[in-house]
């Protein structure tokens, strides 16, 4: 297993990790997690990696050993921390993005937004969020109200064994020493509540309970496909077989493809024995596809 390092950086109004590995003298890579993940999540995938890399692999706020807030997170303070990122560790020269889930629709609008600064994009299993409709939005306003008078809170698991048991069982793919390497990055010693809602003392999942909350506004499809059109460098879309995200979109006929044609430039690769955390579940896989794309 590949040694990390710690190193942190302040952004506006928060303390990042970041993680790396690798040579400080290769070729940069920047490795995003997704939404309730962390960036040791990766481990598996750099060691799988042939190649000498400079892997930078940032917690996003609220997660893993970044600040918490404590608060309510917006999308958008996530795209700040990613500028800053880029420019303090690669600030002259077009950056390589690969994100998984959250991480890769981050990839995808970043290289819309500012698409001077990115060479090539490969996003594991993020391809934007469900489309909404504006007659959601009273019920989305409701939920928010309620969530600011009653937080959000963690489910509370009696220890680390019990806690990759829970991985194990959300994931048929998942080998069990990784479940177990998960746990203790995944996972910390906090309160929470159990099955009855009653609030006890033991492992809870390493990030702050109010990324569980909603937002107040609506996930607007048509925004992030006007971002999409702006992208000029290359990008892939690498989706597990087996993924229940796959599965959500074979429920909507044509998005797929509605969502791939506002790229200039884009592929799919498809993974089989795997789903929606394929970094996971297939990390030879997704390190090989990662040098062949960014070599």
């Amino acid at each position: 297993m590949l040694n990390s390092r710690s190193e942190y950086l302040d952004t506006t109004g928060c303390r990042l990790h970041i993680r790396r590995w690798g040579n400080p003298d290769a070729p940069t890579l920047f490795l995003l997690h997704g939404w309730m993940d962390v960036s040791a999540g990766f481990q598996f995938v750099v060691d799988q990696l042939k190649e000498d890399w400079n892997i930078i692999a940032p917690d996003w706020r609220g997660f893993g050993p970044s600040q918490w807030l404590e608060r309510p997170y917006f999308f958008v303070e996530h795209l700040g921390d990613l500028d800053a990122i880029l420019d303090h560790y690669a600030p002259n020269e077009a950056v390589r993005l690969a994100g998984h889930s959250m991480g890769g629709i981050l990839s995808c609008l970043y290289a819309g937004i500012r698409p001077e600064r990115v060479a090539r994009v490969m996003t594991l299993e993020g391809f934007g969020i469900a489309p909404t409709t504006p007659e959601m939005a009273p019920e989305r306003y409701e939920k928010w109200l309620e969530t600011l008078k009653k937080p959000p809170r963690m489910h509370v698991y009696a220890d680390r064994p019990a806690f990759a048991s829970r991985l194990l069982r959300d994931n048929r793919f998942l080998a069990a020493e990784r479940a177990e390497f998960l746990s203790h990055h995944l996972a910390r010693e906090g309160d929470g509540d159990d099955r009855h809602g009653v609030r006890k003392h033991g492992i809870v999942w390493n990030g702050d309970p109010w990324h569980k909350a909603s937002g107040p506004y609506l996930f607007r499809l048509e925004e992030s496909m006007a971002v999409w059109k702006q992208v000029t460098c290359p990008v892939r879309w690498v989706a597990g077989r087996q993924s229940w995200v796959i599965k959500e979109y074979a429920t909507r006929p044509g998005d797929w493809e509605a969502r791939q044609q506002c790229f200039a430039t884009v592929d799919e690769v498809w993974i089989d024995q795997a789903d929606h955390m394929l970094h996971y579940d297939q990390p030879e896989e997704v390190a090989r596809q990662i040098e062949a794309w960014f070599k």
